[in-house]
């Protein structure tokens, strides 16, 4: 069994912040977990190559508290960024571990992971995305489909097809102008307008409409889904009924609330009860990044991993 201080779950920019500022505050040994073979998942995997990466939400622009902050950059520039700060800072990532069990015995934490690690740790900050899960709709997907039905864009582009991309924010919008360039795109949203959209993506989604390669159905929501041949037939409550060739959801992320739950987390609403320095009820188990703000950007994550720092220091420096 391995023994450290500090534990951080998830590789993402909240948990590499968390252990960058760990070790500014020179707090150690200090070891991250990660289920994937690199860093970012959430920014590797689902952001489509040359998206933007901001550090604004909301027309608000946050300023860093701890060490790390950026500006506007691409996906491959941010994820360098990211890459250079691990390798400069020396952090001990721990990939091809996704986190199987936690415990605690006698004031500290036992840690089990897929990939054969156990460990030791007085303290666990939990820094896990909720996009690894994506919000489905309500209504079932027929087996049938469900190879036409996508909640990220494909490795493989699509290409003449006729498409139906369902969400209002900022990545239905991105995913909606992306598939344009090649499909024929309609952008399903169940408001009357946009109202989550940042000014570029609000510019992108207007010039690709006035140009007709994407056409907006505002208002709509759909009752559910069916096959229809080799197509997906849509059933919007309005009482249309229309087929496409695919359909992609951007509904959003979910919190993991069962993997919290399972470890004793208080959660209200699917989102686990935290105070100001991201602590949970149990003590010495904090969370960082989107389990811990309501909204935000990487620049909140950043700032949420300095927050914890600020409150193990502050409560626990005893034991440091």
């Amino acid at each position: 069994m391995e023994q450290t201080k500090l534990v951080v779950i998830g590789a993402g920019p909240a948990g590499i912040a968390t252990a960058v500022e760990a070790k500014e505050a020179k707090i150690a040994p200090v070891m991250v977990l990660e289920k994937t073979d690199h860093i970012c998942d959430t920014i590797e995997r689902l952001y489509p190559a040359g998206k933007r990466v901001d550090p604004v939400h909301l027309k608000i622009k946050l300023e860093p508290i701890g060490k790390l902050s950026f500006d506007t950059e691409s996906k491959e520039a941010f994820l360098n960024r990211m890459k250079n700060i691990v390798r400069e800072n020396g952090l001990d990532i721990r990939y091809k571990n996704g986190v199987k069990t936690i415990k605690q015995s006698k004031g500290n934490f036992y840690i089990s992971t897929g990939g054969g690690l156990e460990i030791q740790a007085s303290f666990v900050v939990i820094a896990i995305g909720i996009f690894g899960r994506p919000v489905k709709p309500r209504y079932p997907i027929p087996k049938e489909i469900k190879d036409k039905v996508y909640f990220s864009l494909p490795k493989t582009p699509l290409k003449e097809k006729k498409v139906l991309v369902v969400g209002g924010g900022n990545s239905a919008a991105e995913t909606a102008c992306l598939l344009s360039k090649y499909n024929d795109v309609t952008l399903s949203y169940r408001r009357p307008e946009f109202f989550r959209l940042n000014e570029v993506n609000l510019s992108n989604i207007n010039e690709c409409v006035h140009k007709g390669t994407i056409n907006t159905m505002m208002a709509t929501d759909i009752e559910g889904l069916e096959a229809q041949r080799d197509k997906v037939m849509v059933i919007f409550k309005n009482g249309k009924n229309i087929d496409y060739d695919a359909i992609f959801y951007c509904l959003g992320g979910m919190t993991p609330k069962v993997f919290l739950e399972r470890l004793g987390i208080k959660v209200d609403k699917n989102r686990p009860v935290i105070d100001e320095y991201g602590e949970s009820n149990i003590p010495r188990l904090f969370m960082a990044g989107d389990l811990a703000i309501q909204k935000g950007t990487i620049m909140a994550a950043f700032n949420s991993g300095k927050k914890v720092i600020n409150g193990i220091l502050a409560r626990y420096g005893n034991l440091l």
